[in-house]
């Protein structure tokens, strides 16, 4: 499966932003889609999941009330919705898809977009 991603740019504190993810194909229903995010001299951690049919969700703790992520199964495609950015969620964000990519069972990544928040 090929990820293709989109989105990202530089933007204030405060500001929203929407990522999408294109997969090439969707491997099985209950596999996730979503992102994850490096910062500069940081490992890369977990920010969002969700599953084909949208009923299981997870979000990283420092991203919960700020972040939505969404799904169209019927494009393939997964939707990060990042709104009230702060400085600390300046990043590398890679989609990635698998079994759970909060445990980091992944089977693919994208290439990863910046995001940029300034403060």
């Amino acid at each position: 499966v090929q990820l293709q991603a989109s989105g990202g740019g530089l933007v204030q504190a405060g500001d929203s932003l929407r990522l999408s993810c294109v997969a090439s194909e969707r491997l099985f229903s209950r596999y996730t889609i979503g992102w994850c995010r490096q910062a500069p001299g940081k490992e890369r951690e977990f920010v969002a999941q969700i599953n084909w049919s949208g009923d299981n969700i997870e979000y990283a703790d420092s991203v919960k009330g700020r972040f939505t992520i969404s799904s169209d199964a019927a494009k393939n495609t997964a939707y990060l919705q990042m709104n009230n950015l702060k400085p600390e969620d300046t990043a590398v964000y890679y989609c990635a898809t698998g079994l759970r990519i909060a445990t980091t069972a992944i089977d693919a990544w994208g290439r990863g977009t910046q995001v940029t928040v300034s403060s």
